[in-house]
């Protein structure tokens, strides 16, 4: 039995945030059914066809759910979603433009009046109050408020992360909360509202740049592949143009990097380089140093001496790379899994084995006639509710 076997979750999803929290619940067992636009559904469907004709970020944050389709504006697909909600579910999951799901009576306050074990999860950019809190917000715009950009990418130009980490933050941390929110009713019978903002997740995350700028102490500067405060820690040149990243972490390894890698045991005393301060602010020097000694070698024969010293190191991998790391294969960390496209590759979920449930990627209102016959529509209703675009 998976740990969320009989736990239902309706959610009001677009986009990343909300699916990928979902996703993982339905990946731990719930039934998790995603209540889509008819003939158009989540809009990131559309955002590419790279999956054989279907969207990247679609495939990866939907398998396992159930797809229904409803025109909220219409009246009757509105009541079947309260009655679906009122029936059927232990969690509502939304992520709609401000204030959308209060305007449709779905706000924990009004839902908790009727049926009090209900958690509620709101994902939005800025939370549900505050002077941000009828703002848009995309993945790009919260890394810029969060201050993300201010440290990321090369002195001249900022970066933006190339996964969408604002999205993913907000993800993790509503599916945490609603794990612990069910953990809670199941002692206290209630459930609970969670209002998960993605600026608040991604601050969280700023970690030490925020805590190293403490009291208007300058900010870390912008150090590409690099790291803004240890060095070495990051990209490495060798002589046939390969890269490796490779990462100091204290004084013995350090020394060790001396004898053993570079060769060169005298830096371990030099004033330059006695400690990781001196290192980093002489980065510079140190560099071309690195450079020049690794100059005669290629980029394996570097990783050779790193690994034979114990200095942890990597390849800069390519997408494709991953697809095919021995690790993952080792590890037997792939599957199959269904989808409108056919069969396709999926990454077990990270902790997980043998009761993961990796289902398929759902066509869109693939389960609208079996949920809608589960609240009692009939045959005769649902076609009169189609012919309306309401379905």
């Amino acid at each position: 039995m998976r740990p969320l076997e009989g736990i239902t979750v309706v959610s009001l999803e677009h986009a990343i945030a909300a699916p990928f929290a979902t996703r993982q619940l339905a990946d731990l067992g719930a039934r998790v059914i995603k209540v889509e636009r008819p003939r158009v559904g989540d809009f990131a469907r559309a955002y590419d066809q790279r999956v054989r004709g279907e969207a990247s970020h679609f495939v990866w944050t939907n398998r396992s759910k159930e797809s229904l389709t409803l025109d909220l504006k219409h009246p009757r697909a509105r009541a079947l979603l309260d009655q679906l909600i009122d029936e059927k579910a232990d969690v509502l999951v939304q992520n709609l433009a401000p204030g959308a799901a209060a305007r449709m009576g779905l706000s924990y306050d009004a839902l908790s009046v009727r049926k009090p074990s209900i958690v509620v999860c709101d994902i939005s950019g800025y939370g549900g109050d505050g002077p941000y809190r009828e703002r848009k917000a995309y993945d790009l715009l919260i890394q810029s408020e969060a201050g993300f950009l201010s440290v990321t990418g090369t002195p001249d130009t900022m970066a933006k992360a190339g996964a969408s980490i604002a999205d993913i933050a907000a993800g993790m941390y509503a599916y945490s909360n609603i794990l612990a929110s069910l953990f809670a009713r199941q002692r206290t019978g209630r459930g609970a509202h969670i209002d998960v903002s993605m600026l608040e997740s991604l601050v969280e995350w700023m970690s030490f740049p925020m805590y190293y700028a403490f009291e208007g102490a300058a900010p870390p500067v912008r150090t590409g592949a690099e790291h803004a405060t240890i060095y070495p820690y990051g990209p490495v040149e060798a002589g046939d143009g390969g890269v490796v990243m490779l990462g100091l972490q204290n004084e013995r390894e350090w020394a060790v990097f001396c004898d053993q890698v570079l060769e060169q045991p005298e830096l371990k005393t030099d004033p330059r380089f006695v400690n990781n301060p001196a290192r980093s602010t002489n980065r510079e020097a140190l560099r071309e140093l690195m450079r020049e000694r690794f100059k005669p070698l290629s980029a394996d024969q570097v990783a050779a001496r790193l690994d034979a010293a114990q200095i942890a190191n990597s390849r800069v991998n390519t997408m494709q790379d991953v697809w095919n790391h021995p690790q993952l294969k080792a590890r037997d960390r792939w599957r199959e899994i269904d989808s409108p496209a056919g069969m396709i590759p999926a990454l077990l979920p990270p902790g997980r084995k043998g009761d993961a449930r990796m289902d398929a990627v759902p066509k869109l209102g693939e389960h609208t006639d079996r949920i809608l016959a589960e609240l009692g529509v009939e045959a005769a209703e649902l076609a009169a509710l189609r012919a309306e675009n309401a379905v």
